[in-house]
């Protein structure tokens, strides 16, 4: 599946060199890029953390910009807390919790904003999905963008119609979208999953 989840943690060389993680920003929008030239449907999953210790206010900015440069998919983020044993928690400058709370907060506002405009970029689109769930004649589902119990959701509005059962494969034609899920219609009769759900 064209789906990577990688996370890139931070957007500052100096911040990432103290979590001890490779530094190199910019080597990595360049293979974000470069994969996306190879696979141009390829969904890029990651996650952040804000308010690390000794992160300034420029070092906080720098990775909203990083947001908007890479345009990420799927994006998690939390706010940094001490975990026993550590190095970290002995790192000058922690940043306040009402900062690192705030800060987190705008993370996410600027993430939802992405994440809508690229899922209301697939409206019109045909999906294929793959359905977990039937209730009260919508189907809930997953496209290749979704990871199950992480990712959004494709909401089929036609199950009862198009005979929907859990297990099935089904194109989708999209036809609405929010910050997180996906909208539409079943346009093909659905075909049985090649394999076995319970087992997986």
């Amino acid at each position: 599946l064209p789906y990577l989840d990688i996370p890139f943690q931070h957007a500052s060389p100096r911040i990432l060199k103290l979590m001890k993680r490779p530094g190199a920003v910019d080597k990595t929008l360049e293979r974000v890029l470069r994969w996306r030239e190879i696979a141009p449907d390829i969904t890029v999953r990651s996650t952040f953390i804000v308010g690390f210790p000794g992160e300034t206010d420029a070092e906080f900015e720098q990775l909203l910009e990083f947001l908007d440069t890479a345009q990420l998919d799927r994006v998690g983020a939390f706010a940094y807390s001490p975990v026993e044993g550590a190095t970290a928690n002995q790192l000058p400058d922690p940043v306040p919790e009402e900062v690192k709370q705030e800060r987190l907060a705008r993370f996410m506002e600027k993430q939802a904003a992405i994440s809508a405009a690229k899922l209301e970029a697939k409206i019109g689109s045909v999906q294929q999905c793959l359905v977990d769930a039937i209730e009260d004649g919508i189907a809930v589902a997953r496209s290749k963008a979704d990871a199950p119990e992480i990712d959004g959701l494709v909401h089929i509005q036609n199950a009862d119609e198009a005979k929907l059962r859990v297990g099935d494969f089904v194109n989708v034609e999209i036809t609405d979208s929010d910050e997180h899920d996906l909208f539409g219609d079943a346009l093909i009769e659905a075909k049985a999953a090649p394999f076995d759900l319970k087992v997986l």
